[in-house]
């Protein structure tokens, strides 16, 4: 039996990641400069990296006007944000949630205003009974503190409740609150070690609810898919809850 779902929000929602890189990256495309996504993807679940700006500083060789910089790129990031919509799978996850009577919250590091904005925007926040954040508990991911509250929020057990996540440190949380991990990785964050996953898809789209009965039951989790060629899985740094807002 599945008390509930949970799901992360930036990158697991909406693809909140992929327009923070586009958004940073075309601030050195205006100067000529390149900005990697694979140097962009160290940077993913830990403190944001404001020194994107000194970087570009560097690469130009003068000093730029550094809260110039971060306004355009916020400008940016929010305009693709607006034209993205919900990410495959989530939808019918909720939808599904709701025919089988299953509770559902969001648990995010990120700020209460980022996260509840856009689910607003999207139609979503009705949809969930709790909406957990960085502002809710002392530790953001890794550490277990943000799916042990929703569980709280929702009132289920733990071990009965299935967490949807996007990122190591998220999956790791999950872990640690004893709680069932389907991850889903992006464009940043597939380069990721899922190894401790239950189960990982390459979106939420190809779940569907006797797959997630038989992880609920403790059944030998299905076989991860290959990594695509070239790519190198591994882990990230440390959360410490710095919002996507930044």
């Amino acid at each position: 039996m599945i008390d509930a779902f949970v799901f992360d929000f930036d990158g697991l929602i909406v693809d909140t990641e992929w327009c923070e890189y586009i958004s940073i990256s075309e601030q050195f495309d205006r100067y000529g400069h390149s900005y990697a996504v694979e140097h962009f993807q160290q940077f993913v679940g830990t403190a944001w990296p404001t020194g994107w700006t000194d970087e570009l500083s560097i690469a130009v060789g003068e000093p730029l006007d550094a809260a110039l910089l971060h306004v355009q790129r916020r400008l940016r990031r929010d305009e693709l944000l607006h034209a993205m919509g919900i990410l495959p799978g989530v939808v019918e996850l909720l939808d599904l949630a709701h025919e089988h009577g299953m509770a559902l919250a969001v648990a995010s590091s990120s700020t209460r205003d980022w996260v509840e904005g856009h689910l607003d925007r999207l139609g979503l926040r009705d949809r969930f009974a709790a909406v957990l954040t960085r502002e809710d508990v002392e530790r953001a991911k890794p550490a277990p503190d943000l799916f042990a509250a929703a569980a709280r929020a929702l009132d289920v057990t733990a071990g009965k409740t299935i967490v949807f996540e996007d990122s190591f440190n998220g999956c790791t949380a999950a872990k640690a609150a004893g709680m069932v991990c389907v991850v889903a990785p992006n464009r940043i964050t597939a380069i990721q070690d899922f190894a401790h996953a239950d189960l990982v898809v390459p979106t939420l789209a190809q779940l569907e609810l006797e797959t997630l009965r038989r992880l609920m039951s403790g059944e030998q989790r299905p076989e991860r898919p290959p990594a695509e060629p070239g790519s190198t899985a591994r882990a990230a740094p440390p959360e410490r809850g710095v919002s996507m807002s930044s």
